[in-house]
């Protein structure tokens, strides 16, 4: 992973959602997710490996916690009225990323 795959600006789809996919694979790729404010916004997950403590996401401030399975895409709708930045973890705490809206 590249120095710049680390920031992924997410793609818009038709109905004008930025959607950011994360790839769990003995972390989180990429790690930090920009969003613009006021723009509704979805985070799919998609764990591609079983290694590690990877199989929850939970994140308090972003109102969400869901377990992966192997190899499936689990989405979650994120606010994107307030400017901040946001965290989510595997549910041991150990792997971490961040969400930024802007």
């Amino acid at each position: 992973m590249g120095l710049f795959d680390r920031f992924k600006k997410p793609a818009v789809n038709e109905d004008g959602q930025q959607v950011v996919k994360v790839t769990v694979d003995g972390g989180y790729q990429p790690e930090t997710v920009r969003l613009a404010k006021g723009v509704p916004a979805k985070l799919v997950f998609e764990r591609v490996s079983d290694k590690g403590c990877l199989e929850v996401v939970h994140s308090p401030e972003l109102g969400f916690e869901a377990e992966l399975p192997l190899n499936q895409e689990v989405s979650f709708d994120v606010k994107t009225d307030q400017r901040g930045e946001y965290g989510f973890a595997c549910g041991m705490d150990m792997f971490k990323g961040k969400v930024v809206v802007k």
